[in-house]
């Protein structure tokens, strides 16, 4: 009777062991590091050297920065995903139109010329997987 309840007792605990020095040895084991303060701030420096296709989207010449009211201008596209409003400047730039005012909306139809006035969101989550976000506050055709 002994027998049957400490043999799997003895058994769960090997398994219960086990998988706690798995999860140690992995820890233990991975090859990452973290970069020192100065490390971060040498790079942070040196970017500024850098052309600008070697920078980061966000700090390119030339792209409005977030927060700031821009207007751009191009064709209206449907995106791949249902709602999904997108707008391809004529220099091949794509922004995912996010609309505040349904009825602005209705302004932009697929195939037409707009120009649209609002802020850019690159933050911003969103399900349509194209285009950088760009909050909608005015359209223009054009």
């Amino acid at each position: 009777m002994i027998r049957r309840t400490v043999v799997p007792a003895a058994l769960l605990l090997l398994l219960v062991a086990g998988c706690a020095n798995g999860s140690d040895e992995a820890a233990s084991t991975s090859s990452g590091s973290v970069p020192s303060a100065g490390a971060s701030s040498a790079a942070a420096s040196s970017a500024a050297d850098l052309p600008p296709s070697a920078l980061p989207e966000a700090t390119r010449p030339g792209k409005p920065a977030a927060g700031n009211t821009t207007t751009i201008t191009g064709t209206v596209a449907s995106g791949v995903e249902p709602n999904c409003t997108l707008l391809t400047e004529t220099g091949g730039g794509t922004h995912l139109l996010v609309f505040k005012d349904e009825t602005l909306r209705s302004a932009v139809t697929p195939g037409s010329k707009v120009s649209v006035t609002g802020t850019p969101q690159p933050g911003m989550m969103s399900t349509c997987q194209q285009g950088e976000p760009f909050l909608v506050s005015a359209v223009t055709p054009g």
